[in-house]
C-alpha cells in the first residue's frame, strides 16, 4: 500500500521515535521494497545513539562494528558474543534496562572484565551518564546503583588487543606502580586508586591494595 501510495506521486517518511530508523529495527524491509519497485529513497541524518556514543566513548572509532541487541538467554548470548571477543574492531552493543546486569556479566565472563569499555545510558535526555573503565569496573558502578540499571544503554567495548601486528584497540599499557608512586606524592589514596585504576586498566580495588603496600614501604 504505501509503494502504491510512491509511485502515485505523492511523497513519505519514515520516521520514529527511537534514534535513527533502520538502525537496529526492521524498517530496511520498506527500503528495499521501494529500491525493488525503483522508488528514489533518500536519507534526512538524525540523531543516532551508535555516532553519539561512539564520539563520547575515548575508544578507538576508526574500525568499530555496531551488533545490535545480545540474544535475552544467558546461554544464547553467551554463544552470540564468543565470535565477536576475538575481533579488533571497537564494539558497539544495545541493551535494555532490565537485562543490563547480566549481559555485563556475560560481557566479563566471554569478552573479559579488564577490556575498556563506556556505558553511555540515556544519551541526549535528561539523566544521561556515561561509565568509563573496565569491564568489570562499569559492572560493578550498575550493581551497586539502582538508577544506573534504568533507561536505554549503549555499550562501547574495546577490541581485542594486537592481532598479527595490527595496531591494537586496547589502551596503551602503563606501569602500575610508576602511576601509583607518582600519584602517591599529590593525591589521597581513594582518588589515587581510581585515576590508577582508569590508567592502567586494572580494578580499582587491585589498585586501591598496591597503593597501601607501596605506602607502607
Amino acid at each position: 500500500m504505501v509503494i502504491e501510495h510512491l509511485q502515485s506521486g505523492a511523497s513519505a517518511a519514515l520516521i520514529t521515535d527511537a534514534g535513527t530508523p533502520l538502525i537496529s529495527d526492521p524498517g530496511y524491509r520498506l527500503v528495499h521494497a521501494c529500491h525493488e519497485a525503483g522508488v528514489r529513497v533518500s536519507p534526512v541524518p538524525g540523531a543516532c545513539a551508535v555516532t553519539a556514543a561512539l564520539s563520547v566513548s575515548g575508544l578507538p572509532t576508526d574500525r568499530f562494528l555496531f551488533v545490535g541487541f545480545p540474544p535475552t538467554k544467558s546461554a544464547a548470548r553467551q554463544t552470540w558474543l564468543k565470535p565477536i571477543a576475538k575481533l579488533p574492531n571497537t564494539l558497539v552493543i544495545y541493551e535494555s534496562p532490565h537485562r543490563i546486569v547480566d549481559s555485563l556479566t556475560d560481557i566479563a565472563s566471554v569478552i573479559g572484565g579488564e577490556r575498556p569499555m563506556t556505558l553511555a545510558r540515556e544519551l541526549t535526555k535528561r539523566f544521561e551518564t556515561l561509565l568509563c573503565g573496565s569491564v568489570d569496573d562499569v559492572l560493578e558502578s550498575v550493581k551497586v546503583d539502582t538508577n544506573q540499571q534504568k533507561g536505554e544503554f549503549v555499550l562501547v567495548i574495546g577490541g581485542l588487543a594486537t592481532l598479527d601486528g595490527e595496531q591494537s584497540n586496547q589502551l596503551p599499557t602503563v606501569d602500575l606502580d610508576k602511576t601509583l608512586s607518582v600519584l602517591l606524592q599529590h593525591l589521597p589514596v581513594k582518588t589515587v586508586a581510581r585515576c590508577a585504576a582508569e590508567l592502567c586498566g586494572v580494578k580499582r580495588k587491585t589498585a586501591y591494595d598496591r597503593a597501601l603496600e607501596l605506602q607502607r614501604q
